[in-house]
């Protein structure tokens, strides 16, 4: 009897063993970090006095540079934690070459964003603790986004980076714009939200698992009696991301809250918000659902020919002399670029899934761009707050260098030389589309960019056109830039000039695979 107690008493020890797992902690470094120093600067908050508020924001740029890199010991990818005991290729958090490119993106996006909002916390004053923690939060549930390969972790990814990013665009208390716009963006996420929990309660009714890796392997068998249930999890689970993106028809909270957000805020919705509906799609998609790829494919083919083409009809009616007609317009712009960034997700149900490296090198340029955009719009913001896109005129007379980054960027974003970035991203783009026997869809592409060089041209014009008011114009001149944003706009430039310069470090993406 002793002996037989004995022996379960070491089985029930062996079988507690095999269920305690060793945390990969340099796998889960960027995110850690980036939601650690979030913590510190909100508990830091309570004792720093208001003078000495501005530490909290360099803090969190060192915060959100740290975090960045981190990635640098990561460069081999093929790192794993917290896996299924027994089944080491069931793991919920992965680190790949696709982890580490979006996570980069991410980050550095973020620490451009947190560069923008030094002086924006302190000018607008916006409470600097919540600020920044809610920031720093954002930022780390977006980097553990591409990590994640199990469905409930990418929800509790999504909202981990979304919740923060609803109670920024509604900060600035008392603005009614600002009010509007947080809760216009929370009512719309928590509906496109709750769609995607059915949709994946429906996929593990089907399936009895939620790893991504097993959710593919039991949809390629599934049971007859299942396959209707698990089609419309395979379709709702996709509205979440979809909303993510700003993807046709679920983009009508765009423009509003672009406008009542501050403008630092609106550019990292603008780069990070996307980046984690098109990761969350990529991920669902190309490694969870393969196998209804004929649900899927054509669903995401139709959304990218509506997102591109209502997006930049929409962009194409901005009046210059309307006010936040800037803003208005990036807005609308970032929709119809989100159009050319479903068409090689869509291909990828067509031909193979290394489609979707052509999404990661136009993702990347687009959130170099874009946010350098931003960071010009920030500058001209500080002295004309209307943000109108007449504001623009001149610009070259007063501030050559900003007039030229702004041009540099939105030539890069109509896809025309020097930009030649932009140009070859929307190449690889559309020859994915060609590849995948997409004809139709290359040719609204084409269509749509067309378009839109008509409002990339005409706001480029005016940067360079004589000054309307020699008084505004000596107005504008005497504003000092910041530094931070100064930084900001060099960074992105920079970044802009080298990739044009040497497209391939980013188009090479392209065609590797990112999952290998």
């Amino acid at each position: 009897m002793t002996a037989t107690l004995a022996a379960d008493s070491a089985t029930v020890t062996t079988a507690a063993q095999n269920l305690v797992q060793n945390v990969d902690w340099l796998a889960i470094a960027p995110p850690t970090i980036a939601a650690v120093v979030g913590l510190a600067v909100l508990v830091a908050d309570l004792f720093v006095p208001e003078r000495n508020k501005a530490l909290l924001g360099w803090v969190s740029v060192a915060g959100l540079a740290a975090a960045t890199l981190a990635l640098l010991p990561l460069r081999a990818g093929d790192r794993s934690t917290f896996c299924v005991v027994g089944d080491p290729s069931a793991c919920s958090y992965t680190v790949d070459r696709f982890t580490l490119v979006i996570q980069f993106l991410v980050l550095a996006g973020a620490l451009l964003t947190a560069l923008l909002s030094v002086t924006a916390v302190k000018e607008t004053r916006l409470p600097a603790g919540e600020f920044w923690f809610l920031l720093l939060s954002s930022a780390a549930g977006a980097a553990l986004l591409p990590a994640s390969r199990d469905l409930a972790t990418l929800i509790v990814a999504l909202e981990v980076a979304s919740l923060p990013a609803f109670a920024l665009v509604g900060l600035r208390r008392g603005d009614r714009l600002s009010s509007e716009a947080a809760l216009k963006f929370f009512l719309s996420s928590v509906a496109a939200t709750a769609v995607s929990l059915m949709g994946v309660s429906f996929v593990y009714a089907a399936t009895g698992t939620v790893h991504l890796t097993r959710v593919a392997e039991e949809l390629a068998h599934v049971p007859a009696q299942f396959d209707g249930l698990a089609t419309a999890g395979v379709a709702l689970t996709l509205v979440g991301f979809a909303f993510k993106t700003a993807a046709v028809p679920f983009h009508f909270w765009v423009p509003d809250t672009y406008i009542g957000a501050p403008l630092p805020i609106a550019a990292y919705l603008s780069v990070i918000g996307k980046a984690v509906g098109f990761t969350g799609l990529v991920l669902v998609t190309v490694i969870a659902f393969p196998a209804y790829s004929d649900v899927w494919g054509p669903a995401l083919a139709v959304l990218a020919a509506l997102t591109m083409t209502i997006g930049n009809a929409a962009a194409l009616r901005q009046s210059p002399d309307r006010d936040h007609s800037a803003v208005r317009l990036l807005a609308w712009s970032s929709v119809g670029q989100a159009g050319y960034l479903l068409v090689p997700i869509a291909a990828a149900a067509y031909s193979d899934r290394d489609q979707i490296g052509s999404t990661v090198a136009y993702a990347l340029m687009y959130a170099a761009v874009n946010l350098g955009a931003f960071a010009v719009a920030a500058l001209v913001g500080r002295t004309t707050p209307r943000h109108r896109i007449s504001d623009y005129r001149g610009l070259y007379a007063r501030r050559p260098l900003a007039a030229l980054s702004m041009a540099f960027f939105l030539l890069c974003l109509a896809g025309l030389p020097p930009g030649v970035i932009g140009l070859f991203a929307k190449v690889t783009v559309f020859q994915s589309a060609v590849d995948a026997g997409l004809g139709w869809l290359a040719v609204v592409m084409a269509v749509n960019v067309v378009i839109a060089l008509y409002y990339y041209l005409q706001w480029t014009a005016l940067l360079f056109r004589a000054p309307e008011g020699e008084e505004a114009g000596e107005a504008v001149a005497r504003g000092r830039v910041p530094a931070p944003v100064s930084v900001a706009i060099a960074l992105t430039g920079l970044v802009a000039v080298v990739t044009s310069g040497a497209p391939q470090i980013v188009l090479r993406f392209a065609s590797t695979g990112l999952f290998q």
